[in-house]
């Protein structure tokens, strides 16, 4: 993981490779462009970009971010992930998170968090009612904010104020309704591992 502040801790990586799955709808694209540019804020090198259709709404859609503290020069999908953001727990299927996310990796669950013993044992697992706090700030099924701030706590990758200023700088409405969400899933969100 990151240390809290944009540094990254000696011996760890220098790039994570972050997915966010969900359905269309939600936010997902959006979410990963916030984080990119939050981990901008606080001087990393972002790459962010997502895969998805003609699809409707409701349809599963895929968005991905790199993190480094250089230039990051790969062109490619990420195939397994070092974090995984699952925005929709109908999309829960943990044979195929072990072929998305490398062990040892980190789980960001919306919902109940109900996943097996062994899934607790090889990664690290947040869980957050986001479909709640959204709703409860009248964001709806738009989920992408309460999910961020809970990012922000489980990893310390950012500060909580850098994601907090994006928000507050690219969200075309509702903005007070999505910073009360990152702010309210930062202090709520439950983590084991």
């Amino acid at each position: 993981m990151f240390r809290h502040r944009g540094r990254f801790a000696r011996g760890e990586r220098s790039m994570i490779e972050i997915k966010f799955l969900g359905r269309g709808g939600q936010g997902v694209v959006v979410a990963s462009e916030i984080l990119a540019r939050a981990c901008f804020e606080e001087g990393l090198v972002p790459q962010s970009f997502s895969i998805f259709g003609g699809e409707r709404r409701g349809a599963a859609v895929a968005a991905f971010v790199r993190v480094a503290r250089e230039k990051i020069h790969l062109k490619c999908d990420i195939d397994r992930a070092d974090h995984l953001v699952l925005f929709d727990d109908t999309l829960l299927d943990e044979k195929e998170i072990g072929r998305q996310v490398k062990p040892q990796g980190l789980l960001l669950l919306n919902g109940k968090g109900d996943c097996s013993a062994e899934l607790l044992k090889t990664y690290r697992v947040g869980t957050i009612h986001a479909l709640d706090i959204s709703r409860k700030n009248g964001l709806g099924v738009i989920v992408n904010t309460a999910l961020l701030g809970a990012y922000v706590r489980l990893t310390r990758m950012i500060s909580l104020e850098a994601l907090l200023k994006v928000i507050h700088d690219t969200v075309p409405s509702a903005v007070d309704k999505n910073l009360a969400a990152a702010k309210e899933a930062f202090e709520k969100l439950s983590f084991s591992g």
